[in-house]
C-alpha cells in the first residue's frame, strides 16, 4: 500500500498528465465518467424506490459507490476528482490554464454523459417498468425538486462536504495497488456522502435531468402530487437546475476538493518537504 506521502508524490505527475490530454480525449473520458455516475444514480433511485424510510436511504448509499469504482478502474475523467489537480499546479508541473481547461472540458463531458443516461432511462421506461406504480419516477421528480429548492448556501456547504469525501475516496484508492483494494478504499467515503444527503455536481447532472425528463410524464406528476403534495413542480426547470443547484454545488465541490484535500495534503507532504530540503518526488 502507498503511504499518504507517496500518494501525494505520485499525484504530481498524475494530475499534470490530465492537463496534457487533447480536448477530445478529455471530453469523451468525461462523457464516460458522467455515464458511470448516472448509472449509479439510476440504481440508487430504483433501490430506494423499492423500500421505505431509513432502509431506502441506506440502500441508495450502499450501491452508489459503484459509480466511482467504474470511474477509477474502467478509466474516465470526473470533474470532482480532478479538483485535486491543484497539487500539480502548486508543484509547478501543470499550469493554472491547463487545470482550468481540464475542469471545463471534463465538466461539459460529465454533463453530456449524465443527461444521456437520464434520457435513456426515462424515455426507455425504466422507471415505469422496474418498480411497481412508477415509484422510481416519482422519487426522481421529488429528488430533483428538492435539489433545485435549496438555498444557495445550503447547496454550497453540502457541495463542500460531498467533494471532501469524494476526493478522500479517490486519495484512498490511490493508496491501493490492486482493483479490489481500490474498491474497498473508496466505498465508505462515498457511502457517507450519499447517506448524509450531500451534493455532488456530476450526480446532480443526472438526478435533476432525470427528474426534468420524468416530469413530462403525466402519470408521474399525478403520483408526485399525491405522494408529495408540498412539491412545487413549477420550480423544476432547466434554468433552476443550472443556477440554483449546479452553480453553488460546483463551487462547493471545488472548495471541498481543491482546498480541503489538495491544498492541505500539498502543504503537509510536499511544501513541508521543500522547506526541510527533503525530496518531494516531483519532476
Amino acid at each position: 500500500m502507498n503511504s499518504p506521502k507517496e500518494v501525494a508524490q505520485n499525484y504530481i505527475a498524475l494530475g499534470a498528465a490530465k492537463t496534457t490530454y487533447s480536448i477530445g480525449r478529455m471530453f469523451w473520458l468525461g462523457v464516460l465518467a458522467g455515464m458511470f455516475i448516472a448509472l449509479a444514480g439510476t440504481t440508487s433511485t430504483i433501490s430506494s424506490a423499492t423500500l421505505t424510510g431509513s432502509a431506502a436511504r441506506i440502500a441508495a448509499a450502499v450501491v452508489f459507490p459503484g459509480g466511482l469504482a467504474m470511474v477509477l478502474i474502467a478509466g474516465s475523467e470526473l470533474f470532482t476528482g480532478n479538483t485535486m489537480i491543484l497539487i500539480s499546479v502548486l508543484e509547478k508541473q501543470a499550469t493554472w490554464g491547463g487545470m482550468l481547461k481540464n475542469w471545463l472540458v471534463v465538466y461539459i463531458g460529465n454533463l453530456a454523459g449524465s443527461v444521456l443516461i437520464a434520457a435513456l432511462v426515462v424515455f426507455g421506461h425504466t422507471f415505469a417498468k422496474i418498480v411497481p406504480d412508477g415509484m422510481a419516477g416519482v422519487m426522481a421528480i421529488h429528488t430533483a425538486v428538492a435539489k433545485v429548492n435549496m438555498t444557495f448556501l445550503d447547496a454550497f456547504y453540502r457541495g463542500i462536504l460531498c467533494n471532501f469525501l469524494v476526493c478522500i475516496a479517490v486519495w484512498m484508492s490511490l493508496a491501493a495497488k490492486d482493483a479490489g483494494g481500490k474498491i474497498i478504499a473508496l466505498f465508505f467515503p462515498i457511502m457517507f456522502f450519499v447517506l448524509n444527503g450531500w451534493e455532488h455536481s456530476v450526480a446532480n447532472m443526472y438526478y435533476i435531468s432525470a427528474g426534468l425528463f420524468a416530469s413530462g410524464t403525466g402519470a408521474f406528476t399525478d403520483a408526485v402530487a399525491k405522494a408529495f403534495p408540498g412539491d412545487r413542480l413549477d420550480t423544476l426547470t432547466w434554468g433552476a437546475f443550472f443556477v440554483k443547484n449546479q452553480l453553488p454545488v460546483t463551487l462547493g465541490n471545488i472548495a471541498g476538493g481543491a482546498v480541503l484535500v489538495a491544498l492541505i495534503y500539498w502543504f503537509v507532504y510536499l511544501r513541508a518537504d521543500k522547506k526541510s530540503g527533503a525530496p518531494s518526488g516531483g519532476k
